[in-house]
């Protein structure tokens, strides 16, 4: 009965919940309203919820019921303590993917790679369209980045703590996404809590020549990742920070100070409006992580798939146009530019680096690729690197 009870309550969270802010923040909402559900309940319930939005666009024809039942065998290998939730019909659970896959496409009349993810023509070009929709499927790892000289320490204290982890590069930890780790090392001074794939720009970073006193300008600089990251590849380097929102910038003080950044420049700046009368230096490294659809990480927040509309690539590759063209104008001569987004999406991708090199003929592309991960659990993302010349 209790396993009823929790799969009853997710049915009634999907139908309440319309996609207007994170399901996490919903669900947190729900649950500090609520408080006869005790940890364990909330984490199951929360887990059902999330395999229904993991289903993306598939079934969309079936009730939520069902639609839910098929999301549970998707996303798990084993029933468990689940079974009562499934007849003799669900007779072919399978610890393999492709099988409990094949499973439900026998069962139902679905496509269910089509399905999930239906705007397979607007990928990225070396994107195994295929792959790329079974991710969704599967649970991502959490992936730390180990700050410089901290590696031992990090991993000393992982294992005192019996919390399990792989290591996918020299420093890049890859652990459960249920691994608690906040209370066990220093965040930000000890390792960075970063995806794969985000630490992989230090590839393109690495490429960089910077003199001492180069003057970098992250210019929307978000949570910081990418600042940590530059500061720990390139640390000598003048740091300058911008956002278009002020509170962003404010938590942005918090975390360089964990991170032992302290001389560093920051500002609000809408970069969207011309800014040619900008008062702020040229820079030797412009590094731009651009607003984007976000599409390469929906295996983390798959209600963003389910409620996203193929309209809006064009909106996100209009408002990357108009930032990158307003920030180059700031760009030392002999300097680079870093172009990044952590979408699958060829128009906020490869089509913004062919408009960087039609409007700035200037600019010479010295590397350009798109970071898969969804074959090691991580988000995608794009880079390109530009050279003044």
């Amino acid at each position: 009965m209790r396993f009823q009870s929790y799969f009853n309550t997710a049915v009634s969270l999907i139908k309440m919940y319309n996609g207007s802010l994170p399901l996490a923040h919903f669900l947190k909402q729900y649950f500090a309203q609520n408080k006869k559900h005790g940890s364990k309940d909330r984490k199951l319930i929360a887990h059902l919820c999330y395999c229904y939005y993991r289903l993306g666009h598939a079934l969309k024809n079936l009730s939520i019921e069902e639609k839910l039942l098929i999301a549970f065998y998707l996303c798990n290998e084993e029933a468990g303590e689940w079974q009562i939730l499934f007849d003799e019909t669900w007779n072919e659970w399978s610890s393999n993917l492709n099988e409990r896959m094949v499973f439900i496409q026998r069962k139902y009349p679905t496509s269910l790679g089509n399905d999930i993810f239906p705007w397979k023509d607007e990928l990225s070009e070396t994107i195994d369209a295929d792959a790329f929709a079974r991710s969704y499927l599967i649970q991502p790892d959490l992936f730390l980045r180990l700050r410089p000289d901290q590696e031992r320490i990090v991993k000393e204290k992982l294992s005192a703590h019996q919390i399990l982890f792989h290591q996918l590069s020299s420093t890049c930890l890859a652990l459960s996404n249920s691994s608690k780790i906040d209370s066990i090392i220093e965040t930000d001074k000890e390792a960075v809590v970063q995806d794969y794939s985000s630490q992989r720009i230090s590839e393109f970073l690495s490429s960089v020549i910077c003199p001492p006193s180069s003057k970098l300008w992250d210019c929307c600089a978000a949570s910081g990742g990418k600042s940590v990251l530059a500061k720990d590849v390139l640390p000598n380097i003048e740091l300058t920070v911008s956002d278009v929102r002020p509170s962003i910038l404010q938590n942005l003080k918090q975390r360089f100070a964990k991170a032992g950044i302290g001389n560093y420049k920051s500002f609000v700046q809408d970069l969207t409006i011309e800014n040619g009368q900008l008062s702020i230096d040229n820079f030797d490294l412009i590094i731009c992580d651009a607003p984007c659809t976000g599409s390469g990480t929906w295996s983390r927040t798959p209600e963003q798939l389910y409620f996203f509309t193929e309209e809006k690539i064009n909106e996100y590759a209009t408002l990357q146009k108009k930032i990158v063209r307003n920030v180059i104008l700031h760009l030392k001569e002999g300097g680079c530019f870093l172009y990044i987004t952590c979408s699958v999406f060829k128009k906020e991708n490869e089509e913004v680096v062919d408009f960087i090199q039609q409007q700035f003929p200037w600019l010479q592309l010295i590397k350009k690729e798109l970071l898969i991960g969804y074959d090691t659990k991580a988000d995608t993302m794009f880079g390109a690197l530009f050279k003044k010349v």
